[in-house]
């Protein structure tokens, strides 16, 4: 029986996303370090499995690149509460804010690439446009919770705890890596086209 690439990767995201649920509990109690270094390991391991396993290979690069772009909507609700918790004194507003409103910004755009794509010079610009200011914001957003949870451990307590804690430890590093894997296929479709 031939493996279907497709629910296997479904598989592994449901296992990992249990596995970070699971993680709640000890993360409360990670420093800013330890949590900057598990969103970069496993946006490491990510890319890994999609350069390395055949499998998840083969469903990251022929998955419809509408929903690569379309993992981004999660960002709207991301910015949202970011804002919400900024309003609450839950989180400084110096993080939120910019973070929030990055990602509402980043997540609404994604709606119009999906919308906008077409085999057209004009659609792979925009999505190459779209795709580079999402790739800074998440960056910026992760060098600044590493830089206010330096300055305070306490201040950036909501990213450690359900439900902003699966931001880390799962979504973050889906986020990295689909802006990666949308450069590459960009790329890849460059180099064929010549």
């Amino acid at each position: 029986m031939k493996e279907n690439p497709n629910r296997v990767v479904i598989l592994v995201l449901l296992a990992w996303l249990c596995f970070a649920v699971g993680l709640a509990g000890w993360f409360q109690n990670a420093s800013a370090l330890a949590v900057a270094a598990t969103v970069w390991t496993l946006t490491a391991l990510v890319l890994l499995g999609c350069w390395k396993v055949r499998t998840i290979r083969a469903c990251m690069f022929n998955i419809d690149l509408r929903w690569l772009a379309l993992l981004h909507l999660t960002r709207l609700f991301a910015g949202a509460y970011f804002l919400v918790l900024c309003q609450s004194g839950q989180l400084p507003c110096a993080f939120a804010t910019p973070a929030g409103w990055g990602d509402i910004g980043i997540g609404v755009l994604a709606v119009a690439v999906v919308s906008a794509m077409r085999p057209t010079q004009f659609a792979k610009t925009f999505l190459l446009s779209w795709n580079t200011l999402g790739l800074i914001d998440i960056v910026f957003v992760v060098a600044s919770a590493l830089r206010f949870g330096l300055q305070d451990w306490q201040s950036m307590h909501a990213l450690r705890e359900l439900p902003l804690s699966l931001l880390p430890t799962f979504l973050v590093p889906l986020i990295i890596s689909s802006h990666v894997l949308i450069f590459v296929r960009q790329i890849r479709a460059r180099i064929g086209s010549q």
